[in-house]
């Protein structure tokens, strides 16, 4: 587990973005569509001045040839962020690797998963480092 100290500029990104999130939540509870949340969450962060990209492709590359496969990640906030939304019952594994395969293939440095569930929101939040690769999750100090 990789440890944040509050202090942390990204610790202070990851509870603006978490806070913006509660906001849509409570406004729009459970049962919307993923995509309802994503561009209203957009719409805030925007408005808190972070830079905000929404269903942004991931191409897929075997070697040097790119293939007709693509992902979409649902948001990069200031380019280094990823965002994977969910609006399930709850969060397991599968979505989970989901935004560790997409901090893999962009070398982006972290990633959150946002679930707005019936139960409340809930989100993770994901280190990745350059030099190994590997992903943890960030627990606060």
């Amino acid at each position: 587990m990789n440890l944040i100290d509050r202090h942390n500029k990204k610790y202070e990104f990851f509870c603006e973005i978490t806070g913006e999130a509660m906001r849509v939540h409570r406004e729009y509870h459970h049962g919307l569509l993923e995509s309802a949340y994503e561009a209203a969450l957009k719409y805030l962060l925007e408005q808190k001045g972070f830079k905000v990209e929404q269903q942004v492709m991931l191409p897929i590359y075997w070697k040097t040839v790119r293939l007709e496969q693509t992902y979409r990640m649902d948001l990069v906030v200031n380019g280094n962020i990823i965002i994977e939304l969910k609006a399930i019952n709850h969060v397991d594994t599968p979505h989970r690797r989901q935004l560790w395969n997409y901090m893999n293939l962009t070398h982006l440095p972290y990633g959150m998963l946002i679930n707005f569930s019936p139960d409340g929101l809930y989100s993770e939040w994901y280190h990745r480092n350059e030099v190994t690769g590997e992903i943890d999750k960030i627990k606060l100090m």
